[in-house]
């Protein structure tokens, strides 16, 4: 059975590996899974709702999938041009069956993805992504259409959308009068929406890379191209800048000196936060093992414990969900708020940052000064077989040897990539020199083994 939806749904180049085609057998399923396969009473009709990013080949997925949905029933709720937060945030207080978002999030225009969400505004279930996968692959070969009075419509339901901008405002704990905020919407999803909020709230708004034309969507721009907000914080004097990626799902903050506050920083600034309010539950925040070893020793600084999962915002969830956990995320910026959201929400987490702010009457840069950032260096192997290479006893020794002498001042991590031939190999350490020299002994052995594609 082919496997078509990873970590954060189905992605692809655009008519390519994800076609329209596919859409539409997404559509034809889930319009029958939830009708058939789910309990109703006899009258009720499947309702699921769309979102969809500023993507040329979004209006297409969109279109297919409508028609899939109402030919198998279904009524398909289009969001248009949104946020995967806002389609989480609607399926789970409005009573959809599911909600679907159309993006490929932080890659470039021409690819694209199909991301689920179940009913409590959650990522899909494997079980029925599982479902979903089998009828990609023909089995069952083919599901009955509804015909007559059975058969379903689409309806705009743009209003869904003003709620969560609503939502969004409601959040704040005080006014942002007086303050010069910077956003970068990165052409994509947070456009209209980011403006809004910031705007209803009292900030002075400058915003950049708010003019998408279907194929500038996260174009030297947004979350992974922030020297652009950088520049623009500084050069107008803003007291803080953030910028958003394709989906608006991740945040990446710009302290008033031009320096970037990225996940790791947010985690510490919003953690402590809470721990000084007496907020924070059982004293512990979820990371990835991709957090920098500078905020853990932050975290050990100021008594906060903390969590190391999967690379993910899926697994950093799942474990929020399983230990009761409120305040997760990575250093890419998704950051997950659990009373407030059940996914990583950029706009949400630039709220919560002003909250920061203008409780503790301080800036960024001085929020942020206590945690120091190591340096990283990051290689990307291309090898025959992932599995051999961490099986490899030389492998492992040298892994371990280099743990032993970065100590307490340094760390290293290789792991398998999730969806390439690729093994990773991180390190941390005090200076730059000594993370390239380090990663570059693990990379050579690597090749020396014959493991090389």
């Amino acid at each position: 059975m082919g496997k078509y939806f990873g970590t954060d749904g189905f992605r692809g180049e655009a008519n390519k590996n994800l076609t329209a085609d596919h859409a539409y057998r997404i559509g034809r399923f889930l319009g029958w899974y939830y009708r058939h396969e789910t309990p109703k009473d006899a009258e009720d009709r499947c309702r699921i709702v769309i979102g969809k990013d500023t993507r040329r080949s979004s209006y297409m997925f969109e279109y297919a999938l409508g028609a899939g949905l109402t030919a198998s029933g279904a009524d398909a709720y289009l969001l248009h041009v949104t946020t995967t937060p806002s389609v989480s945030y609607v399926t789970r207080t409005e009573g959809f069956d599911c909600g679907i978002m159309i993006s490929a999030s932080h890659n470039p225009y021409y690819d694209n993805g199909i991301k689920l969400i179940n009913a409590n505004g959650e990522k899909m279930d494997e079980e029925t992504i599982l479902k979903i996968e089998s009828y990609l692959d023909g089995e069952p070969s083919e599901i009955p259409y509804a015909e007559g009075e059975h058969i379903g419509r689409t309806v705009d339901y743009a209003a869904g959308r003003n709620r969560y901008i609503g939502y969004l405002i409601s959040l704040a704990t005080r006014s942002y009068e007086g303050k010069k905020v910077g956003l970068d919407c990165a052409n994509g999803s947070s456009w209209m929406i980011a403006k809004s909020v910031f705007d209803a709230l009292g900030a002075k708004t400058f915003v950049i890379n708010n003019q998408p034309d279907g194929v500038n969507i996260n174009t030297d721009c947004g979350s992974t191209h922030i020297q652009g907000l950088q520049k623009f914080v500084v050069e107008n004097g803003l007291d803080v800048g953030f910028a958003f990626d394709g989906d608006a799902d991740r945040c990446l903050c710009v302290d008033e000196k031009g320096r970037l506050v990225d996940g790791d920083g947010i985690l510490y600034i919003y953690g402590r936060y809470m721990k000084e309010r007496g907020k924070l539950y059982g004293n512990r925040v979820v990371t990835t093992v991709m957090s920098n070893f500078g905020l853990y020793k932050a975290f050990d600084a100021v008594g906060i414990e903390y969590e190391k999962t999967a690379v993910g915002d899926k697994y950093v969830y799942e474990n929020m969900v399983q230990n009761g956990y409120r305040l997760g995320g990575e250093q890419s910026g998704h950051i997950i708020f659990k009373k407030y959201a059940t996914t990583g929400d950029g706009i949400l987490t630039a709220i919560k940052m002003m909250e920061v702010m203008l409780e503790k009457k301080t800036s960024l840069s001085e929020l942020a000064s206590p945690l120091t950032i190591y340096p990283q260096v990051l290689k990307n192997v291309r090898v025959k077989d992932k599995a051999a290479v961490r099986g490899d006893a030389a492998v492992q020794g040298k892994v371990d040897e280099i743990a032993s002498r970065l100590g307490d001042n340094g760390r290293i991590l290789v792991r398998e990539s999730g969806t390439e031939p690729l093994i990773r190999v991180m390190v941390e350490a005090d200076d730059l020199a000594t993370c390239q020299g380090l990663v570059d002994e693990v990379v050579d052995l690597i090749l020396q083994q014959g493991y090389g594609a």
